[in-house]
């Protein structure tokens, strides 16, 4: 299917490359089969459930970071450092009976900035990361490569795709792993305007690969039941302001008891837009935004904010 850029046989070279060079010991610490029972099958499962999943979220939580932290254990190291683009801030505690909690905070580099994909991440592992990167742009990270002499990262490629997908193979892989079920392609009115090969090739709001003659056209409307597309050319009817979010987590292991302004987004490269979050459950809340929001997805992650500060995140529902 292609190799990713920051999952090839080339990146592993860097890497044992690097240490070398750092006079540190590197290791390579196969975990490819819990990968694929938690991010792999969790993938394919939400895309056959009709729902757009995000890995990369689900990765971090339930396998890197729990994976390093068990190697480390193991070697008695007490500390995990990682090249995210995030920050982290110890709350000072009121009393001295207690526990210091941890805040998960927006890198220097807002562009760049990762914690949106940190935001399941709990405590216990919190008090014991640490983010070299956080407190730097990417260009002055570049700088600090080449006054080092590690001239490698700068010939790098950015990496935007999943890592166990590349690019243009993803309609590859979901054939392979999930094939195709024809269905119709209806406008919201009821007209059939074409057909698609199967539900989990598309997401809401997507534009590309509908193939409709006098588009362009939008995925309003996935259709489980019915095995039906509904699109739409009017681009507006994809915005919405309410957002009901489910298994949410909060970084300092408490959730708000009442009514509380945020800023919050609902995709990784998106700005982040004020909103009010209501909590319905320990696990549950609505989310209003100010202004409306363009293609919210069943099965992707909200994740808010108070100034710098992630709060968490949570499984958008509707």
């Amino acid at each position: 299917l292609g190799e990713n850029v920051c999952c090839s046989t080339q990146s592993f070279k860097i890497a044992r490359d690097v240490c070398q060079k750092l006079k540190v010991p590197h290791y390579i610490f196969d975990v490819s089969t819990e990968f694929k029972e938690q991010v792999i099958d969790y993938f394919i499962k939400e895309l056959k459930n009709k729902k757009t999943p995000n890995p990369c979220i689900i990765c971090n939580r339930y396998l890197k970071f729990k994976k390093l932290f068990e190697w480390a254990k193991e070697y008695n190291i007490k500390y995990v450092a990682t090249g995210h683009y995030a920050r982290l801030r110890r709350e000072i505690p009121s009393s001295k009976s207690q526990i210091p909690k941890y805040q998960l905070l927006r890198a220097k580099d807002k562009e760049k900035d990762q914690t949106y994909y940190l935001s399941f991440l709990p405590q216990k592992w919190l008090k014991n990361i640490v983010f070299p990167l956080g407190d730097y742009t990417k260009p002055e990270i570049y700088k600090i490569a080449k006054k080092y002499n590690f001239n490698v990262f700068l010939k790098q490629k950015e990496s935007q795709d999943f890592c166990f997908v590349a690019g243009k193979s993803m309609k590859c892989f979901l054939e392979k792993e999930i094939g195709t079920k024809t269905g119709l392609i209806k406008d919201k009115k009821g007209n059939i305007l074409g057909k698609h090969q199967g539900l989990h090739f598309y997401t809401i709001g997507q534009r590309k690969g509908i193939n409709l003659p006098g588009g362009p056209y939008f995925v309003l409307k996935i259709d489980k039941r019915k095995n039906i597309l509904i699109v739409t050319k009017d681009e507006k009817k994809l915005c919405q302001k309410q957002v009901f979010v489910s298994h949410c987590h909060f970084t300092s292991g408490t959730p708000p008891q009442k009514k509380i302004q945020v800023q919050a987004k609902i995709r990784y490269r998106q700005e982040l837009s004020r909103a009010t979050l209501t909590p319905i459950s320990k696990t549950k809340i609505k989310l209003v935004f100010n202004k409306p929001q363009r293609a919210v997805t069943p099965g992707q992650f909200a994740v808010f904010y108070q100034k710098d500060v992630c709060l968490g995140g949570g499984k958008i529902i509707i």
